[in-house]
């Protein structure tokens, strides 16, 4: 692992592998910090590993407020600039950045199928979406009836909420940083697509529902839980109290060692979040090989890597975690020698007792 200091801007970039080409997206937040970035570069060299591709995970973390968030980039762009021009370094989108500030780095395509919009949504944030989605479906053999509780509603969490519903399932709790809201019956999917669009966060607080703590989404009884916020969040204290059945992740790095180790113990299904959310991954290094030509085939193509990747995992005696691990180990085993391979799988540290 190296981690690099990035000069213009408040930041750092994270190799996870010594190799001629890496690839992550790109976060933006106040309080990133390079522990993160590394963890995040780990979860990328797995999910590039599942997907077959002899590329090495990085991350890049540039710290400040989303107001900033034009100026930081611009500067950051044109500090990667060369690293880009070399092949180096590949980057996206990640939490608080958007498509178009890549804009200006070399080999940017405003008319790739990733930029593209439909009904208003980007092909790059759906297919994200549809990837934890059809994980969870392949997890229980279908997902018309069964309920969902997700955390977060920005771009990722809309776009499983929306699939979700599609597939006919309930949205039986829902968290933003205003807090959570539930309700066993399912949400209104189409009131709630209103109320995030005039109100944002707050849209859980204009439902007519009581608004508990964000993390009490954790809690609520679900045939699947979907985490969608920061590294580390499946701690083995919160794992203790999941009522999920399944845990479709679509954050990166959701679990910790003991709270992974925590929810296999007590039988609760643990999807890997390198698989689930692989959509965007796929889609961008398809198009390159021209499998995806447009939203619909890049949509059938993250259904049926993603199907395939989480049926595989599921076999694994050690529950699809270890199963998904075992996939991405096996094939980094065939292009890295042995001190070169990452040391282990991406998992976040649990937090020190208060």
């Amino acid at each position: 692992m190296r981690i690099v200091e990035l000069a213009s801007v408040d930041g750092y970039i994270a190799f996870d592998l010594d190799c001629p080409t890496s690839a992550g997206g790109t976060r933006l937040a106040p309080d990133v910090t390079p522990g993160e970035a590394g963890l995040l570069a780990r979860a990328m060299t797995y999910k590039l590993a599942v997907l077959g591709e002899r590329i090495g995970g990085a991350k890049a973390v540039l710290r400040a407020e989303a107001a900033d968030r034009e100026a930081t980039v611009a500067r950051y762009c044109r500090e990667i600039t060369p690293l880009v021009e070399k092949g180096d370094f590949l980057t996206a989108s990640d939490l608080g950045t958007r498509t178009q500030d890549f804009a200006p780095l070399p080999g940017y395509r405003p008319d790739a199928v990733m930029h593209q919009e439909v009904g208003g949504e980007l092909v790059d944030t759906m297919v994200t979406g549809l990837g934890v989605v059809v994980a969870a479906e392949t997890a229980l053999g279908g997902l018309d009836g069964r309920t969902l509780a997700v955390e977060g509603y920005g771009k990722v969490g809309g776009a499983v909420v929306r699939e979700a519903a599609r597939r006919g399932a309930r949205i039986v709790a829902l968290s933003t940083l205003r807090g959570c809201v539930s309700d066993p019956a399912g949400l209104n999917v189409a009131a709630l697509e209103d109320l995030r669009a005039e109100h944002g966060d707050a849209c859980v607080e204009r439902l007519g529902l009581p608004v508990h703590p964000a993390e009490a989404l954790y809690e609520v009884a679900a045939d699947v839980l979907v985490p969608g916020a920061r590294t580390g969040t499946l701690t083995a204290g919160r794992a203790a109290k999941v009522r999920a059945g399944v845990v479709a992740p679509a954050a990166n790095v959701p679990y910790t060692d003991a709270g992974l180790r925590t929810l296999r113990e007590r039988g609760v299904m643990t999807l890997a979040d390198f698989v689930c959310g692989a959509g965007a991954t796929i889609g961008y290094i398809s198009e390159r090989t021209r499998e995806v030509t447009d939203a619909a085939s890049a949509r059938a193509l993250v259904e049926k890597r993603v199907a395939g990747l989480t049926g595989t995992a599921l076999e694994h005696p050690d529950g699809p975690f270890a199963g998904s691990c075992a996939v991405a180990e096996g094939f980094l085993a065939t292009w890295r020698a042995p001190d070169g391979l990452p040391g282990g799988p991406p998992l976040a540290p649990e937090p020190a007792p208060r």
